[in-house]
């Protein structure tokens, strides 16, 4: 494979990868914490209908309409499931079963009637992803790298992730103490005059962006696996809440890098002209990852009663 080759085809579908490995993982580490882990994968769920109304009122894949629609999909589904455990008298998960599961289907159905008709969306491009068409035709070598013309049409997957990426991981350093008493002690929190509840919907909310900014790259899939899998794998090998969240995004990376590879280049080894998966790929690494960082806890708790008695 010669450099340009790479530039055009690997790398900007590699990095779209990796940033929204990274932007999945930034949310999801907070759910985790939160111990509310399935509100990741709900999330994903969920915001399918706003996001294909959001398609059908502007016409377009832009970021901000996928955005504004998922965010209100997201604040409607919290107030469904608030008032079937009220009413319905169930609990938490089996409310959030309910009307994720009823969004979900209410998104796919919209998704084939309307939305598949109007714009250029498809549910493959919800569920897998388009990774395999997020490309860099422009570069013509290591120059283009340095030139601020061909800069300037990197793929608008990669831009909107890794801008989305510099803002979180900013929002996050800024408001670090208060994300962290808001995240484990809510009442002390509001004791001392820090809106929980105002930081509990912005990590929501974050969780809500992080999916339709990766929707259209890496697909629902493979978000739901990056959301829970790093941050699942990091709480198995720390208990402390900066090493926690640095873990998480490192796990995030790996699986990225791993994963595409993987799918790239893997098939190739054995003679095969074709690739797989990137998305599945990363997923799959990611569950490795977990299964990996399960082991490791369970080999560490199990040698301390022994190192005890010696």
């Amino acid at each position: 494979m010669s450099v340009t080759t790479f530039l055009q085809i690997d790398l900007p579908a590699g990095l779209t990868a990796l940033f929204a490995t990274l932007v999945c993982a930034l949310a999801g580490n907070f759910l985790v914490l939160r111990r509310e882990a399935l509100l990741g994968d709900a999330l994903s769920h969920a915001v399918l209908p706003g996001i294909v109304v959001g398609f059908l009122l502007s016409g377009t894949r832009a970021a901000l309409p996928m955005i504004l629609g998922a965010a209100a999909a997201a604040i409607i589904a919290a107030t469904l499931v608030h008032f079937v455990r009220r009413y319905g008298r169930v609990e938490p998960g089996a409310a959030l079963g309910v009307v994720f599961t009823v969004m979900f289907a209410l998104g796919v159905v919209m998704l084939e009637q309307g939305a598949a008709h109007r714009v250029d969306l498809d549910p493959d491009c919800v569920l897998y992803g388009q990774l395999e068409t997020v490309l860099w035709l422009v570069a013509t070598g290591p120059e283009s790298l340095l030139d601020p013309a061909a800069l300037a049409q990197l793929p608008r997957e990669l831009v909107t992730l890794a801008i989305t990426f510099v803002v979180l991981a900013a929002l996050v350093a800024w408001f670090w103490k208060e994300i962290r008493i808001s995240t484990f002690d809510p009442e002390l929190a509001s004791a001392l005059g820090i809106p929980a509840n105002i930081f509990r919907f912005g990590v929501t909310l974050a969780a809500a962006v992080a999916t339709v900014v990766s929707f259209e790259a890496v697909g629902s899939i493979l978000v739901v696996a990056m959301i829970v899998c790093p941050a699942a794998a990091a709480r198995l090998l720390t208990n402390r809440y900066g090493p926690q969240l640095a873990i998480t995004l490192l796990l995030a990376a790996t699986a990225a890098i791993l994963g595409y590879a993987a799918a790239a280049f893997g098939p190739g080894l054995f003679g095969s002209p074709n690739s797989l998966s990137a998305a599945g790929m990363i997923a799959t690494f990611a569950g490795v990852i977990l299964g990996l960082a399960a082991a490791a806890w369970r080999l560490r708790h199990a040698a301390r009663p022994v190192a005890a008695h010696a």
